[in-house]
């Protein structure tokens, strides 16, 4: 905004004081700070705010996570560090505003008239030429016609050789609007860091230094936080959470801090009425809506609205949007599947968010429940692309190059199909065992068709925490559409009794009218094929089974050479002797027989899958998904934010100061009239606070237009 980079300059006080006003209104320090909040803005953009701090553990390791929470990278924008730069910049352009505002007015004030005739041959666009009639009236048309082409005017009339006031100074400015651009974009660069600081975290810390608030840590029920951690109602600013569950209301908003939450009070109270989503026929969501009623507390005034996306509600002062949604606490009833010998079948009922409740005959250690999320509809991309895909839920496994080199190149290659289908309700939920740990699971409710010719499957997901994604177990459906042919599968692979059982009906038939010593030496292999793959403790003591099993088996006692042709051996057995032991599980069962075709192949090779997978499958029941009584939740941001018509000004006001600067060139005009040999000499200048061809264009045709010659370089010769 000034010609040079100098702050303001006091001349009295101690030589620190006046250094330190200098600094701080100087130029390079105010870029210093904007490219400190470059930086920092950079960080809060790439690195997630506002996240436990156990994804941060998980993430990027103890280490790092703990020197996020110091440095407050994990919440940039509301850091105390963050908000003091925000501070002194507004201080540092202010001081420039001040120190370069009475300049620029007083420069727009003055024409420059006093400026010498030599002075005007050293400027860049100057022209010279003899004019036919006196001296005051070529400076008055000359002037004239500047005035009617838009200039502003002043004629000086000095003494030259020929006399007291025979000379005329004709001196003309346009485009004063250009540096009062310079006073907006500076003056909109103040009022957006304040806007910003008054509607950020500023005021609500101001309160926790000088009010004697802090954040609370703990649990429990909202009703039952200390007043310590409350705002009020009053609170000029803030941004926050509300979370209203269907047929209830709700008066406190969650202000989310790095170090915990505050309780913000609301003068209304939000009642939720009913919850709309509608979906796409893929079952993409379309429209997120709510049926409020806002309850006036001073008045007991009813209002009735529906807040959508981007169409918030407004009460006193406070937008209230619509964020999103979750579970209000549905009740959900889940059938416990056991898989392995000890358990037992039983039926749980909870409520989704509630307490963790003990399970009990899970044949080993106690383990307690927590249901964690209910989702009635889940879209999956069941696309044939021949690829691997990745869930666009996590940005972790998007692959932007790809997809934005997907949609470029020749005009016709398009992005890949997508086909998205609706696989049904699921249930998710933790099992903690008795030392605090818990695995955490995710099961669909309905059977999912994968395509490809392949059995539909119930997808039984787990994984060990949060930073991971999900594992799924692939069990395939019986004729039923049901699980109970796995798990009967899977707890006679359990029994020894059953296996030789299976067995020996496998070898009996393998080997129909053989002779006994060559069925007993089937049997036998068979047997220690089932063994093998039913699992226990290997030479190593440690546990192993399934496909696994018998890869080891085979690189542990059949040389290289002979593998292949053992495993195809081994593998035909294990086929064989499941294929049994799947019909002695139905004919204890009381049903009939797997028919020899297509189905029952395909069916028996997911299930030859499943049971090796089920080996690592870490919990005593699956809990299947038997019923479920949905009540939603909204989720809404409720915010009270006066500062942002001071950021509306401050964006006009930028928008103003930028158009100014760079569409609005200054131009100043001097044409000096003297008397000489009965007529006038004229000496002409134009000054431009940027050197452009539009420049010189116009400078051309003010010497035509004002004293009809062409316009002369700096250095004499013609334009």
């Amino acid at each position: 905004m000034s010609e040079t980079t100098q702050g303001v300059r006091i001349r009295t006080g101690s030589q620190t004081l006046r250094t330190s006003i200098e600094l701080l209104s100087s130029m390079r320090f105010a870029i210093a700070l904007l490219t400190v909040i470059c930086i920092a803005s950079v960080i809060g953009t790439v690195l997630k705010q506002h996240e436990p701090t156990i994804n941060y553990v998980n993430q990027f390791g103890p280490f790092w996570a703990k020197l996020f929470a110091t440095l407050q990278l994990n919440a940039v924008y509301s850091a105390w560090w963050f908000l003091v730069i925000l501070a002194f910049l507004v201080i540092s352009t202010s001081l420039c505003i001040v120190r370069n505002t009475p300049k620029i007015l007083a420069d727009l004030r003055t024409y420059k008239e006093n400026i010498r005739e030599q002075n005007l041959r050293a400027f860049h666009h100057k022209a010279e030429a003899t004019l036919a009639q006196d001296a005051a009236t070529e400076a008055r048309r000359i002037g004239q016609m500047l005035a009617g082409g838009g200039w502003k005017v002043k004629l000086q009339q000095r003494d030259t050789a020929a006399g007291p006031g025979t000379g005329w100074m004709v001196a003309a400015k346009a485009g004063a609007a250009n540096k009062i651009g310079y006073i907006a974009a500076h003056s909109a660069i103040v009022l957006i860091c304040l806007g910003g600081l008054f509607d950020g975290d500023l005021v609500v810390r101001a309160q926790m230094w000088f009010n004697g608030k802090s954040t609370f840590a703990g649990g429990g029920m909202i009703a039952d936080v200390p007043a310590a951690h409350r705002l009020a109602a009053t609170n000029p600013t803030f941004r926050g959470n509300l979370m209203v569950t269907e047929g209830t209301q709700s008066s406190t908003a969650i202000l989310s801090q790095s170090d915990g939450i505050l309780v913000q009070e609301l003068p209304f109270s939000l009642e939720l009425k009913k919850f709309i989503i509608e979906h796409y026929e893929s079952g993409m969501p379309k429209l997120f809506a709510s049926d409020v009623v806002i309850h006036d507390k001073a008045t007991g005034e009813k209002t009735e609205q529906r807040i959508e996306v981007n169409h918030p509600a407004r009460f006193k002062g406070i937008e209230i949007y619509q964020s999103g949604f979750d579970d209000g606490g549905s009740s959900v009833t889940l059938s416990a599947l056991p898989m392995v010998p000890k358990a037992s079948g039983f039926e749980v009922q909870g409520v989704i968010g509630g307490r963790a409740q003990p399970l009990k005959d899970t044949g080993g250690e106690p383990l307690a429940l927590e249901l964690v999320s209910l989702r009635t509809i889940n879209v999956e991309n069941f696309s044939d692309s021949g690829e691997k895909t990745s869930s666009g839920a996590d940005v972790r496994k998007v692959d932007l190059g790809a997809s934005i080199g997907a949609r470029m190149g020749a005009a016709n290659k398009t992005a890949k199909n997508k086909d998205l289908r609706n696989v049904g309700p699921s249930i998710g939920y933790k099992l903690r065992d008795a030392a605090g740990q818990a695995r955490e699971y995710h099961n669909y409710m309905l059977p999912v068709d994968m395509g490809d010719g392949n059995p539909p499957v119930f997808l039984l997901g787990v994984r060990e925490s949060q930073a991971e994604t999900f594992r799924y177990l692939r069990v395939p459906v019986d004729e039923q559409g049901g699980i109970d042919g796995f798990m009967r599968m899977r707890l006679a692979l359990q029994d020894p009794a059953a296996r030789e059982q299976a067995v020996l009906r496998y070898a009996t038939q393998a080997m129909e009218g053989g002779r006994k010593e060559m069925v007993e030496q089937l049997a036998q292999s068979a047997s220690r094929t089932l063994a093998l793959y039913a699992g226990g403790p290997d030479e190593d003591g440690q546990y192993i089974g399934g496909l696994p099993a018998i890869a080891r088996f085979l690189e542990k006692n059949v040389p290289e050479a002979e593998r292949e042709r053992a495993s195809e051996v081994l593998v035909r057995i294990l086929n064989g002797a499941l294929y049994e032991l799947a019909q002695l599980t139905r004919q204890q069962a009381g049903l009939k027989p797997l028919e020899s075709n297509e189905q029952t192949l395909a069916f028996m090779t997911q299930m030859v899958v499943a049971l090796s997978d089920a080996q690592i499958y870490p919990a005593p029941v699956v809990l299947a998904l038997k019923d479920f009584t949905q009540v939603q939740a909204s989720v809404f941001e409720v915010a009270r934010a006066p500062g942002k018509n001071i950021v509306y000004l401050g964006c006009a006001l930028l928008i103003v100061g930028i158009f100014a600067m760079l569409y609005i060139r200054e131009r100043r005009v001097w044409v000096w009239v003297k008397p000489h040999d009965g007529g006038a000499h004229a000496t002409m200048a134009l000054s431009t606070n940027r050197k452009t061809m539009d420049g010189d264009r116009e400078f051309a045709q003010l010497t035509e237009k004002l004293i009809g010659v062409a316009p002369t370089s700096r250095h004499g010769g013609s334009t």
